[in-house]
């Protein structure tokens, strides 16, 4: 008590020093020091205060407080090991920063070539850059020294083992490490058995660590939203089948078209509220195209273990360094292609050629109430196969179709996005707004909304009617690479550099989860057919699935040999395709893994075990020489893929 009094007055003094007279009534009376008479600390005392904090900063204490840390990690009971391990690496960083911050250059770069070595490989990278950091003025505007600095790095960690570390710490007086993990470290608390190697690796490796329990506990309406009642448009399309095949009958037809509407219309209890978000009315158009795709879907094959899907390849050729992304239309009748000079072209897949809009002279003699007005307005004299765009300055990254296949959206290097016409085959917006290049954007499956994601560590939702975005997601702390709607249009799914995944709700713009398992960036993201499940696809050669309703990582699905850029769900959602750069293409069982997890229990406290892959992979298509830019299952489940022909790969 008489040792605070002292070092309460040595402060005192300071502050009288240098003339901090409101600093100086606050501090006495907050401590209680309001008679305390002049000049009753001296500067003796001053002194052995400031060297008490001096000491602490001495930089060959740093290096010996490490090796005790390690010493005392390694020494650990094997039930604790593993959960101990993880503070090694912020420990480290933070070590590292304060050296540097200290001007201590010697010892830091002493400390990081000789421990860093040691540290998991998918912090190599990090630490290879915080070394270039060598001096005090390098670290403002430093990705790494700011990350660390503003967040806390998460361990999530049971009750037993953190009891053991503080012990430790106190015991052995290491106010070094000790200031590190109060100020910079937050221990996500559970009460029960320590984890162990392979649950502490399955949700390591986020550049702050694991996720909070607390991050994942909001509820995520995950179901699907009531289809729109279409029953009244279907009475026209049958009639002209009925002619076709079987004229005297009619109305018999009728009752066995109904049910395949009614049971879409079932509303399910995880969904969403409809009126949730505003989303856009669907025009008399719109409800034919989705009664044209309700009736192929009734045509789908229905694919499992044993009847997998027919594969149509499509290679670019005389593409090597010049195509960079590729994407096809919902119906899979259109393929649009990005190029680095800028340029997009858009095919059409189907004989049906790709048609202009009439001059505003010839729409004038249109009958405006005619049934074909929409096809009138095309003129089929100025049809081709293909179509380019040209308006970016920058190599195009990513390129959208409208579900309605009307508009096609781009994003570039040149950080903006456009929105181009498919009837006038022009663009019609910049949508500006991004400061960095743009990597990668999203139309809404319901249409008028599309997300956008960018080198400035957001992501962005917009609507096609407003140049300004309508929510900025911001969160992660590297790039966002890639970004995609759930199918029922209400949250949005972003994939990092930083190695997280998150989840946001367009409607509130916060993040519902937070998900880490990642060794390295992630690339590609798809969602089940029936909402629930992520899968995300990264350089770290995995995919993972992940479960939406707890948070919880469920499979990891390993074989690739270079990063997986693509991933799709078969339309009734048994089967998962991936392709990757290593030029292959591999299917797995999706139903049976659903059934495996399906009878387990969730353990609040942390993570299930995560299944291996391995039992789940049906098989795997090699191409010869071209890497994988985009999977698309059309409506009656053939797989299709785009690549480009590389030479040397």
């Amino acid at each position: 008590m008489a040792q605070n009094k002292t070092d309460l007055l040595a402060v005192l003094a300071v502050v009288k020093k240098y003339n901090l007279k409101a600093t100086e009534e606050l501090l006495k009376k907050e401590a209680g020091l309001a008679d305390i008479p002049e000049n009753v600390a001296g500067e003796a005392e001053v002194n052995s205060v400031l060297a008490a904090y001096k000491s602490e900063g001495d930089p060959d204490i740093y290096e010996n407080s490490y090796i005790e840390l390690r010493k005392f990690v390694e020494d650990s009971l094997d039930i604790y090991k593993h959960e101990l391990a993880l503070i090694l690496y912020p420990v480290l960083v933070h070590m590292y920063i304060e050296l540097v911050y200290n001007s201590h250059e010697v010892q830091a770069k002493k400390l990081i070539t000789k421990f860093g070595p040691e540290q998991e490989y998918y912090y190599q990278d990090e630490l290879a850059k915080l070394a270039m950091v060598t001096k005090r003025d390098e670290m403002s505007g430093n990705d790494i020294t700011d990350t660390f600095k503003s967040n806390a790095f998460t361990i999530r960690i049971s009750r037993d083992t953190l009891s053991l570390l503080k012990r430790h710490l106190h015991e052995k007086k290491a106010s070094v490490i000790l200031n590190i993990v109060n100020e910079h470290m937050y221990f996500d608390l559970y009460e029960g058995v320590a984890r162990n190697k392979a649950q502490c690796d399955a949700t390591s490796g986020a550049m702050t660590g694991e996720a909070k329990r607390q991050d994942n506990k909001i509820k995520v309406y995950y179901g699907l939203l009531k289809e729109p009642d279409v029953q009244t448009l279907v009475a026209a399309p049958p009639e002209e089948d009925d002619d076709e095949d079987a004229p005297d009958k009619p109305k018999k037809k009728k009752p066995k078209k109904d049910p395949l509407f009614s049971k879409k219309s079932k509303s399910d209890p995880n969904a969403p509220p409809l009126d949730r978000i505003p989303l856009p009315k669907l025009k008399d158009v719109d409800k034919m195209e989705k009664i044209k795709a309700l009736r192929e879907s009734t045509k789908r094959v229905n694919l499992g273990p044993d009847l997998l899907p027919s594969i149509c390849m499509y290679t670019l050729l005389n593409a090597n360094h010049t195509v960079t992304c590729a994407d096809l239309s919902e119906d899979s009748s259109l393929l649009s292609v990005g190029f680095a000079d800028s340029a997009i072209k858009v095919w059409s897949m189907t004989p049906m050629k790709l048609r202009e809009m009439k001059t505003a002279e010839q729409l004038k003699e249109i009958d405006r109430d005619a049934e074909d007005v929409l096809i009138r307005m095309l003129d089929d004299r100025k049809a081709e196969t293909c179509r380019t765009f040209l308006g970016h300055s920058g190599p195009i990254y990513r390129t959208s179709f409208a579900p309605d296949r009307t508009m096609l959206l781009s994003c570039s290097e040149d950080c903006t996005i456009r929105l181009w016409s498919l009837h006038t085959w022009t663009c019609v917006v910049i949508y500006k707004g991004h400061q960095y290049p743009v990597w990668d954007v999203r139309f809404s499956p319901h249409g008028h909304y599309f997300v956008s994601c960018s080198h400035d560590k957001t992501a962005r939702l917009w609507s096609t009617d407003s140049h300004q975005p309508l929510r900025i997601f911001a969160g992660h702390l590297s790039d966002v690479d890639v970004c995609i709607f759930h199918p029922n249009s209400n949250y949005v799914a972003t994939g990092s550099s930083d190695r997280t995944v998150r989840l946001w709700d367009v409607c509130v713009g916060a993040h519902h989860r937070l998900l880490t398992g990642h060794k390295a960036p992630i690339y590609s993201l798809a969602f089940s057919m029936c909402g629930r499940y992520l899968a995300s696809g990264s350089a770290d050669h995995r995919v993972l699935i992940w479960d939406l309703a707890h948070g919880h990582l469920i499979a990891a699905l390993t074989g690739h040999t270079a990063s997986i850029h693509s991933i799709c769900f078969s339309r009734d959602g048994t089967i998962v395709a991936t392709g990757g750069l290593d030029c292959a293409l591999k299917l797995w069982d999706f139903t049976k893994l659903v059934d495996d997890i399906s009878g387990e229990n969730v353990n609040v406290s942390h993570n299930p075990d995560v299944r291996d892959g391995e039992p789940y992979l049906l098989r795997t298509f090699p191409t010869k020489q071209s890497p994988f830019l985009t999977l698309h299952f059309t409506r009656r489940n053939l797989l299709l893929g785009v690549g480009m022909y590389e030479l040397g790969v």
